[in-house]
């Protein structure tokens, strides 16, 4: 079973940046999708990036598309993702959360999540 802990969340103010990292237990890290899906207050849970096993494969939701980047570095079996011009909308918990090798939404395994606020 694979286990993921997220870290790099915080307040920030509106059009400033935050990078989340995302550790993953098991020596198989690299067999896996990752992802980060988000939830914010009153709100369904909703998908945000994936990076598939090799990170050749890379999903974006329409509304983090040029601000959000995903990556991961196998070596140290971790993915980051740099959030950039952020929104007062973006304030929610961030998720990772892995999957099958080739996943667009990979969602077999989930982290506690951590609290990114953005203010006005």
């Amino acid at each position: 079973q694979v286990q993921v802990v997220e870290s790099g969340g915080g307040l920030v103010q509106a059009g400033g940046s935050l990078r989340l990292s995302c550790a993953a237990s098991g020596p198989t890290f690299s067999r896996y999708a990752m992802g980060w899906f988000r939830q914010a207050p009153g709100k369904e849970r909703e998908f945000v990036a994936a990076i598939s096993w090799n990170g050749g494969n890379i999903y974006y939701t329409a509304s983090v598309k040029g601000r959000f980047t995903i990556s991961r570095d196998n070596a140290k079996n971790t993915m980051y993702l740099q959030m950039n011009s952020l929104k007062p909308e973006d304030t929610a918990v961030y998720y990772c959360t892995v999957g099958p090798a080739y996943s667009d939404r990979p969602r077999d395994y989930w982290g506690q999540g951590t609290q990114v606020t953005v203010s006005s």
